[in-house]
């Protein structure tokens, strides 16, 4: 690998007081930092007194700038990488820069720090060992619906200009859908309203929430009997055959859960205890 390396930085969702010790350092020691938006990187930057150069890289200029990057880390620099808020490349760019850096050979060093999918996650109560993160949803209705049908616990982004519209969907696929709608996350107006599907969508109907939106929808409950009763035969060996053929055992049973309409959870449940008999 060459002497130069790239550094991978969270930086904080809304509260600057968020970034981490190592990041900073990281920033400090970089010789440049690779921005999504350098105007906002730079307010990160002063409030740290961090004087080290910035170059743009976001979306649209991020084929453009790899080159002269990947070049200044084989001469042996450090290119810190950030995007305007959370971890670069969840739902931000940096991933054409980060494939390039390791196809060139380069050292590439992901730092821990904010993100707002897990933050959402874990503040809306609906938290689970087994969750999707969707990042931001699809504009178009028929796949919105496609998305939100899957009876698993998702996470995704949203505009605050389409998120009553995308409630309203939700409440139209399952009224009783647990969901929570978080806004301004770590930030002085930080609102996070949790209810059922049709509850927020009737909050929110009409109405445009200011800031970044994280919605949280929570699995689908299973129909009334199945707690009792459990999967069918026939989805739990679904499940085993496609776990048997080198799939995930979670993954075989989000699949299975949503051509069936059974619950995931106890799909995965009954395929491991079967697996263990």
């Amino acid at each position: 690998m060459s002497a130069g390396r790239l550094v991978v930085c969270p930086t904080p969702i809304g509260n600057l007081e968020d970034v981490t010790l190592r990041v900073l350092r990281a920033l400090r020691e970089a010789d440049v930092v690779a921005c999504e938006d350098t105007r906002r990187t730079k307010v990160l930057l002063d409030r740290y007194e961090i004087a080290t150069p910035r170059v743009r890289c976001d979306e649209h200029a991020e084929r453009r700038a790899t080159p002269a990057l990947v070049a200044r880390m084989l001469a042996g620099e450090t290119v810190a990488l950030v995007s305007d808020a959370g971890t670069p490349l969840v739902s931000d760019p940096g991933a054409a820069l980060v494939r390039a850096a390791i196809d060139a050979g380069i050292a590439v060093e992901a730092l821990p720090g904010p993100s707002a999918a897990l933050v959402a996650l874990v503040v809306s109560g609906l938290a689970s060992d087994s969750w999707r993160f969707v990042g931001f949803l699809p504009r178009r209705g028929g796949e919105l619906e496609a998305v939100l049908r899957d009876p698993g616990a998702l996470v995704a982004f949203d505009s605050p200009r389409r998120v009553a519209g995308t409630l309203a969907v939700l409440a139209g696929l399952d009224p009783e859908r647990p969901a929570a709608l978080c806004r301004e996350l770590t930030k002085l107006h930080e609102e996070i309203v949790r209810g059922s599907a049709a509850e927020l969508a009737e909050r929110f109907a009409g109405t445009e929430p200011r800031g970044e939106v994280a919605l949280v929808i929570g699995a689908a409950q299973a129909p009334a009997g199945d707690a009792r009763t459990g999967p069918d035969a026939a989805s739990v060996e679904a499940v085993r055959r496609l776990v048997a053929s080198g799939a995930r055992p979670r993954e075989a049973a989000r699949v299975v859960a949503g051509l069936t309409g059974t619950a995931a959870n106890a799909l995965y449940r009954a395929a491991l205890d079967e697996g263990d008999s």
